[in-house]
């Protein structure tokens, strides 16, 4: 039976990117695994780092469908799972396949190294997205092939590296990304524009940044918090960009506990973080646009606001688009190219 691996490998990268933004430090990873008749038996993902990597929820959520044992889903450490597999496989996996966005990792560190569990299930096929550049993890394909496994490189390479570029440039450097949210007509003006959904991933990806930037228009307008308090995680630095360093410290962002706050008419505080969330509308949008890596758009379904994006040429790729609750949600980067 012929089998695309295009689609199946499409499919991890969907899962995937859900998470993209709640993996720092780790890279976002998607995983599927399919039966000897093309079907899909399991498809899962990374989800938050310290938590089991992706091939290891795909394996896990397979191994319940091939033999309707349901005690494996009560596990939830790598190492349980690992252990449940090895002890109780009973060479179910021996006909399936398994696509996993980026390379199995190599190394034994907070969680057993996947590519060792693979081999010892007896896996024959393995299509790998990308591979690591990560030398602690890397070389994972190297150990599946000395087992026997037989591993097919760069299925869809292009779209698993656009994945796995924010964890390349926090690794290295940083990773910097803006965020907004508009409505159909294109204001970002005007009151809450996201659904409770929509904000609540925006603040599970502040508890991952390490630095925060707002202007000081928006400071002064809206007065927030700008913390997570919907997913009860810590509040980052604050950079204002500002020309006028004078503001009213009764603003709720300058009261938040174990935060700093900074106020400059630059950009030079970037290079001292790793994971950097801009927020802001069209004035923002501008000035930062040549420290922009990516970037993520909440769109809702609504009319309304008198102020947005107006007279910017700029072209996106859309590496991403989900539907979230009631707003659209788009992984972009600036091209030059369409």
């Amino acid at each position: 039976m012929v089998i695309d691996s295009n689609f199946f490998m499409n499919l991890a990268l969907q899962e995937a990117w859900k998470y993209q933004g709640f993996t720092y430090p780790n890279p976002a990873v998607g995983c599927c695994v399919v039966g000897d008749r093309g079907e899909l038996l399991s498809i899962n993902a990374h989800k938050k780092a310290g938590t089991p990597h992706a091939e290891i929820m795909a394996l896990q959520d397979a191994y319940c469908k091939l033999t309707s044992n349901t005690d494996i889903l009560s596990l939830t450490s790598s190492s349980e799972i690992h252990a449940y597999l090895l002890q109780n496989h009973n060479n179910c996996f021996k006909n399936v396949s398994l696509y996993a966005t980026l390379e199995p990792c190599s190394h034994q560190g907070k969680t057993p190294s996947c590519a060792s569990l693979i081999s010892q299930l007896g896996i024959k096929k393995v299509y790998v997205g990308v591979s690591d550049f990560n030398e602690v993890a890397a070389h994972g394909n190297d150990i599946l092939r000395k087992n026997g496994v037989d591993v097919a490189e760069n299925i869809l390479q292009k779209e698993c590296s656009n994945l796995l570029e924010p964890f390349s440039l926090w690794s290295k450097e940083k990773f910097i990304f803006f965020k907004w949210a508009q409505r159909l007509n294109g204001t970002t003006d005007g009151g809450i524009i996201s659904s409770k959904e929509s904000r609540r991933k925006t603040h599970a990806m502040r508890d991952l940044c390490d630095l925060l930037v707002i202007g000081g228009n928006t400071v002064r307008i809206d007065r927030p918090t700008l913390d997570s308090r919907l997913v009860n995680g810590k509040a980052p630095d604050i950079l204002i960009l500002s020309k006028e360093k004078t503001f009213d410290k009764t603003i709720p962002l300058f009261n938040v506990k174990n935060r700093r706050v900074f106020i400059a008419d630059n950009f030079s505080l970037l290079d001292s973080y790793n994971n950097i969330m801009i927020e802001g509308g069209a004035a923002m949008f501008a000035l930062s646009k040549v420290y922009v890596d990516y970037y993520l758009s909440f769109v809702a379904p609504s009319f309304g606001g008198s102020k947005g994006f107006k007279n910017l040429d700029t072209k996106f790729e859309i590496l991403n688009l989900q539907k979230e609750e009631q707003d659209i949600m788009m992984w972009m980067k600036e091209t030059n190219n369409l």
